[in-house]
């Protein structure tokens, strides 16, 4: 029975992600941003849809209101240019929210403390309906007044 109760706790930890995963080893980089929507902590960190690595950190910068979000990149991931951008996408339309990183072209790679420059935000829901409608209202009225 206790033998049953720890395969069953093991279970649990790998299918929750809280598994050791923070634990491998890697180095962490931060980056940041504008809005990050509903990024979590644990987040999947991806290049070209391939998981890297994961969110540890995510906080407020101080000086600049900015959100500042720091990843784990694995250790075997060593050779990501330090000019790459980093990108907050959402998986599916409603899904959750995870970082993506598109490499640049610099022969200096990234290394633990460093930080990416080069952001994009990312993307409310509804905002873009809010843009939307508001653009529908403002074509409706000009075609109001003619």
């Amino acid at each position: 029975m206790i033998a049953g109760m720890i395969a069953f706790a093991v279970l649990a930890l790998k299918v929750s992600g809280l598994s050791t995963e923070l634990s491998e080893p890697g180095y962490v980089v931060s980056a940041e941003f504008d809005n990050i929507g509903d990024l979590k902590v644990r987040a999947p960190v991806t290049i070209g849809g391939v998981k890297i690595g994961q969110v540890t950190n995510i906080g407020l910068d101080k000086q600049s209101f900015r959100a500042k979000v720091s990843f784990k990149i694995n250790a075997n991931q060593n050779k990501i240019p330090d000019d790459s951008s980093a990108s907050i996408f959402t998986e599916g339309l409603l899904g959750s929210n995870y970082v993506s990183l598109v490499p640049g072209f610099n022969e200096t790679y990234l290394t633990s403390g460093s930080e990416i420059q080069v952001t994009h935000s990312a993307l409310i829901l509804e905002n873009l309906i809010g843009q939307f409608l508001f653009s529908v209202n403002k074509q409706d009225k000009k075609g109001d007044k003619k």
